[in-house]
């Protein structure tokens, strides 16, 4: 557990692990802009240990490599399961805004979403697995 945490355990690394997974945000102007309030200094920060971790890698969007398209590497991607059960356990226990049936539907239906999500991966489609939610509901 221990190993994990230092990994990826703390709350910024989560989210964007969770944007890239769920939100389909490939750019740091997204992750800046998700409404999450992280400090441009620490999402750099995160962003560069999630790399050096092997769980997330960039990739140059133009020739002269000013500008990257973040994505989950084979490591990253296996998280889901991992990120799936959270956003559950706090819809189910928490106040976060998320509709009750969409979480029932999705608990139910955990290998589809969960296939889904490696889909998108695979297949590098960014479409959002969820309707837009609130910055609350996201919060799990």
């Amino acid at each position: 557990m221990s190993i994990s945490l230092e990994r990826f355990g703390d709350r910024w690394s989560l989210l964007i692990i969770r944007d890239l997974m769920v939100r389909g945000f490939r750019t740091f102007k997204q992750f800046q802009e998700s409404g999450e309030g992280i400090a441009t200094n620490i999402l750099a920060e995160r962003l560069q240990r999630l790399e050096a971790a092997g769980i997330i890698r960039a990739e140059p969007e133009s020739a002269d490599g000013r500008r990257v398209n973040y994505r989950l590497t084979e490591k990253g991607i296996d998280l889901a399961p991992v990120l799936f059960e959270l956003l559950i356990w706090g819809a189910r226990h928490e106040s976060t805004g998320a509709s009750c049936a969409l979480i029932a539907k999705m608990e139910k239906n955990r290998e589809q979403v969960l296939a889904e999500v490696r889909r998108r991966w695979r297949e590098r489609d960014s479409t959002p697995l969820l309707p837009r939610l609130t910055r609350e509901a996201l919060a799990v």
